[in-house]
């Protein structure tokens, strides 16, 4: 069965079924989803840890694809994402956790190109840096997502970079199975994950 019809049917029955006082029944899940669901898989962007041949926002065959739209010199929320990522990743099964894939996408390319892939590996040995100059391209991968971002000068010269701070979770058919807002504690990002993986098994 693919990721793509467990969307459908266990995503919704989690959200029905949850709170109905039957720990046997699926719990709620933290994250939400999108009607109908974006399908990203044939999007595509220069990999800069793979010598930046073109990478697919879609999943290994039974496994997960965790995208973030971020940027390098972000004080807070980037950094924060992607440790409370790592971390769930730490609490899950340790075969669960090997079927997840971590991509960064940057909003900031002017200065994120020479120096992404050590960020993003920094946190995931495997992780992958998503990267373009072309903004027009930038903008096709990012709308879909619903992802907003700007980059702007200060009056004094400062950059200042603002963006959307949702975590994504894309299947091996390319479809956007969920969507996480800032602040989902690391417990029930693992638990989310570990449900997608293992009812892709039934």
């Amino acid at each position: 069965m693919t990721f793509r019809r467990l969307g459908v049917l266990l995503v919704g029955a989690a959200l029905t079924l949850a709170g109905c006082g039957d720990d046997s029944l699926p719990r709620e899940l933290a994250g939400y989803r999108r009607e109908p669901a974006p399908m990203v898989g044939d999007l595509t962007l220069p990999d800069l840890t793979e010598s930046g041949a073109d990478f697919a926002l879609r999943a290994d065959p039974g496994e997960l694809l965790l995208v973030y739209f971020g940027y390098t010199n972000c004080p807070d929320f980037c950094p924060t994402t992607l440790s409370d990522l790592r971390l769930a990743t730490r609490r899950m099964d340790a075969e669960d956790a090997g079927r997840i894939e971590v991509a960064m996408v940057t909003v900031d390319p002017d200065r994120d190109i020479p120096i992404l892939p050590d960020y993003i590996t920094s946190f995931f040995e495997h992780g992958h840096a998503l990267a373009t100059e072309d903004a027009s391209r930038l903008a096709q991968v990012a709308g879909p997502f619903g992802v907003s971002y700007g980059v702007s000068k200060t009056g004094d010269g400062a950059i200042e970079v603002a963006h959307s701070t949702a975590l994504y979770v894309v299947d091996d058919v390319g479809e956007l199975l969920l969507t996480w807002q800032f602040g989902v504690s690391i417990d029930d990002l693992a638990a989310d994950l570990t449900h997608l993986l293992q009812a892709n098994e039934a």
